[in-house]
């Protein structure tokens, strides 16, 4: 039986293209039937307090870099998106003298405009946010090397190459509305993909990468990044792939009910709970790896009920 054709972007794979029965399960789930997702490999927690959440958020950052020594070093690979953390960050190290000589930190992604990775002048630049929000705001002595550093470029060579020889403790992220980690997005429905999506195992063999961004996800960010001006935002993008997301020994992402929607976050909740791996939800493919954590602020799971506004 052919797939449906997505109504967000028809000429593109999302999850809107998956059998009505998976959606429909996942618009019923409960907060109670949330946490019940929960398995060996994937844990679902809530915090109750933004506080909470984003001081819980901040402290992966400490300690992973806690356990960074010259013969282990260690890191942790960050988003943008959230950002509340990172001054929470700055804040911990510089109050705890946490010297982050042998510690690492990864961009999970980075803009592209015409082939080329977007400089820190740009207003919207990942690279720059981390800075100002975070690295910048660290004592100047507790810094840690700018070679241990990484942030994505066009050219990936060597982001890739920072991957090796350090442990990264855990990949942090956020979800969007197109269901992604980074900017793993679901592909064009085109080619070899005009049919049916790639398969799980061949999506799992993505490394970091440029890639061409769903439509959904350019509107997102204008939306909250960009005051919604679309045509200020990149369709195109560098990010981190499931190459480097299977290194990392955890995958930790934090849902505050600002970026994705009540639905959103039941699906992959359900879809990595049932091990229901499919492409055209990005995200669902950590159904697959060891150690993965689902963090919500509870205000902000909201319900998938009918209401007039």
């Amino acid at each position: 039986m052919a797939r449906k054709r997505s109504i967000l972007a028809p000429d593109w794979w999302d999850y809107t293209t998956l059998e009505d029965d998976v959606l429909n399960d996942a618009a019923s789930l409960s907060l109670e039937d949330m946490l019940a997702m929960s398995r060996d490999g994937f844990e679902v927690k809530f915090y109750d307090t933004m506080e909470d959440f984003y001081l819980a958020e901040a402290l992966e950052y400490i300690t992973a870099w806690r356990q960074a020594t010259a013969d282990n070093p260690v890191g942790i690979c960050g988003p943008i998106g959230p950002t509340e953390q990172l001054p929470l960050v700055a804040r911990l190290v510089n109050a705890l003298e946490l010297d982050l000589q042998h510690a690492h930190f990864w961009g999970m992604d980075e803009w592209c405009i015409r082939g080329k990775e977007v400089d820190t002048a740009h207003p919207l630049s990942f690279e720059k946010a981390d800075r100002q929000l975070c690295f910048n705001r660290i004592h100047t002595h507790l810094q840690m090397p700018e070679e241990n550093l990484h942030f994505p470029k066009a050219d990936v060579k060597v982001y890739v190459e920072s991957w090796q020889g350090v442990r990264c403790a855990v990949m942090q992220g956020g979800q969007g509305d197109i269901k992604h980690w980074a900017f793993n997005d679901p592909v064009k429905r085109e080619g070899v993909y005009a049919d049916e999506p790639p398969a799980p195992a061949e999506y799992r063999k993505f490394s970091t990468r440029v890639v061409d961004l769903h439509p959904v996800t350019v509107m997102q960010n204008a939306r909250t990044s960009d005051g919604g001006v679309v045509t200020g935002v990149p369709t195109q993008a560098i990010t981190v792939g499931p190459v480097q997301t299977w290194q990392a020994e955890k995958v930790s992402i934090w849902q505050a009910g600002t970026h994705d929607n009540p639905f959103g976050m039941r699906l992959t909740t359900l879809m990595i709970g049932k091990r229901i791996a499919d492409t055209a939800v990005p995200m669902s493919l950590l159904a697959d790896h060891p150690n993965v954590q689902f963090n919500f602020y509870r205000g902000g799971i909201g319900t998938c009920r009918v209401e007039r506004h």
